[in-house]
């Protein structure tokens, strides 16, 4: 008796293949069964509804709300510098370190800490101090100039 040129295996591996073709052509023929083809316009076409929302419906032509073109703004409004009427602003010393020479100062009216170094100081200040100051725009911010004490 001779022996089977295909080993068990191989047979097991042929007819998987077998199946998984049989299968994948089922599918398709499935798909082009359920397939709807030549659709009309209308069926395809969607439309936006009062909200926003997409739906199959064309939208309701009485609630339709009419927009005046001068209305709408592209972009935003500029904003008008803000001018103060006083530049002498009132604070206190919340930090200073005398070693490093900077600290800050939390203005009293819109409780805004803002920085002050060494340099824009006309009096020795402290801790707790309670001092005028004028703001000018340093490179990383407001920063308190002309600096004294009360």
């Amino acid at each position: 008796m001779a022996k089977s040129q295909a080993s068990y295996s191989k047979k097991e591996n042929e007819k998987k293949r077998l199946k998984k073709q049989k299968d994948k052509q089922e599918k398709k023929e499935e798909r082009q069964a359920n397939a709807k083809k030549g659709l009309a316009l209308e069926d395809m076409m969607a439309y936006v509804d009062e909200n926003g929302n997409i739906s199959s419906t064309p939208p309701d032509p009485n609630k339709k709300v009419v927009i005046n073109t001068e209305d709408i703004q592209i972009g935003v409004a500029r904003q008008q510098d803000v001018v103060d009427e006083s530049p002498l602003k009132k604070g206190t010393v919340t930090f200073f370190n005398d070693s490093k020479g900077y600290g800050f100062i939390k203005n009293t009216e819109t409780q805004e800490s803002i920085f002050v170094h060494a340099n824009g100081l006309i009096s020795q200040i402290k801790e707790g101090d309670k001092v005028t100051f004028e703001v000018e725009m340093g490179q990383k911010g407001p920063t308190a100039v002309k600096v004294s004490k009360v």
